[in-house]
């Protein structure tokens, strides 16, 4: 018989709350058998947690997460899997990499507008100190 796991042994050993947990199978991401009113995750479940958690950190939504899932369950290969694994990852990319020229801008901007409030300052306090 193959180890199964509690809501609370998941929620411990990958740091998140019992609330995402039950989130994630709301969305389809994990499939948790029942024991009256307790879930008992498979080993599947486990994994599919612990990609899901994997591809958040990535930047994916949980429904691109479950598309890739989809995905996986129905192909006959892994190929079609990781060909739109890779489209995915190579989009994200893309999207990390425009935020990183955004925030590039924005701290020049940062940097232009601070030196200039400094300078104003330090005129305004050179103007009233050369009054008598």
């Amino acid at each position: 018989m193959s180890k199964t796991y509690s809501i609370s042994d998941l929620s411990h050993e990958f740091g998140v709350t019992t609330r995402t947990l039950r989130h994630y199978e709301d969305q389809g991401l994990v499939s948790p058998a029942r024991d009256g009113i307790n879930r008992i995750y498979s080993h599947r479940d486990r994994v599919r947690l612990k990609l899901a958690l994997r591809a958040k950190r990535l930047g994916f939504t949980l429904s691109e997460i479950r598309e890739l899932f989809q995905l996986y369950d129905l192909a006959n290969d892994e190929r079609r899997q990781l060909e739109e694994f890779a489209i995915k990852l190579e989009r994200r990319r893309t999207q990390l990499e425009q935020q990183r020229e955004d925030v590039e801008v924005m701290l020049n901007e940062i940097i232009f507008f601070a030196t200039q409030c400094q300078r104003l300052l330090t005129e305004s306090d050179a103007g009233k100190a050369a009054k008598p």
